[in-house]
């Protein structure tokens, strides 16, 4: 069961921001933009306070793309859900560290139903964890900002614990693992990020709200100089 393969920089748009009532379409213009998949944020309104999409919006997502779909579950009991979004077609299923005291068995779970797992960590939220189950994930998303709401203004000092969970899994890994970084994500700060060890780049108004979201994506990736006809 292979992921992606990194080939610099990935990038993941954030469909939080595009218009809700076409998330498929919109995806697929973000595919044909040049994303590299579609990240999916799913909350419940209790993990965090806003209640955005289900499995059946996420089916409609996947359908519409070729490229891998990440649902980052933004959920209280993320548990209950896996098997809905492993089935609507979704690579990864992301779970937040802070939600299960048994990491090791959801990790697993996610695995056993042919889905690559991916740890989320919140701002606050230490990463001694990853220590203990990197070898049982695909993806580590580290959020710089706190999860809820898009827009949020980019916490740059957590760019140490980005390069921290780079030398976790450079150290403790074996499962080549990518390391994903999420929360107000641009041009401005993309760099910095990957220099300290990211592998993909989440990012969403800055990529949504722009006119040129294929540019948008260049430019996270460092190339400033896309020619169109």
């Amino acid at each position: 069961m292979g992921g992606l393969v990194k080939d610099g920089v990935l990038i993941a748009p954030s469909i939080l921001g595009c218009d809700q009532g076409m998330l498929a379409s919109e995806s697929r213009k973000l595919q044909e933009a040049g994303a590299d998949m579609i990240h999916l944020d799913v909350m419940d309104g209790v993990f965090v306070p806003v209640l955005t999409v289900g499995p059946a919006v996420s089916e409609a997502v996947c359908s519409a793309v070729d490229i891998p779909v990440d649902a980052h579950l933004m959920v209280s009991i993320p548990g209950n859900q896996l098997q809905d979004f492993a089935r609507s077609g979704c690579r990864y299923i992301t779970v937040h560290a802070e939600v299960d005291v048994h990491l090791d068995r959801l990790l697993g779970r996610i695995r056993d139903l042919g889905c690559l797992a991916g740890l989320a960590f919140n701002p606050a939220t230490p990463l001694d964890t990853l220590k203990w189950v990197s070898r049982a994930v695909d993806l580590v998303l580290i959020m710089t900002v706190n999860p809820g709401y898009g827009g949020q203004k980019h916490m740059a000092h957590l760019h140490g614990k980005v390069n921290e969970a780079r030398k976790i899994l450079d150290n403790n890994g074996g499962s080549g693992a990518l390391l994903s970084v999420d929360g107000g994500v641009d041009s401005e700060n993309a760099s910095s990020l990957i220099d300290a060890g990211a592998d993909v780049l989440v990012a969403g108004s800055f990529i949504t709200r722009s006119n040129d979201p294929a540019r948008a994506m260049d430019m996270l990736r460092g190339r400033h100089h896309r020619h169109t006809s």
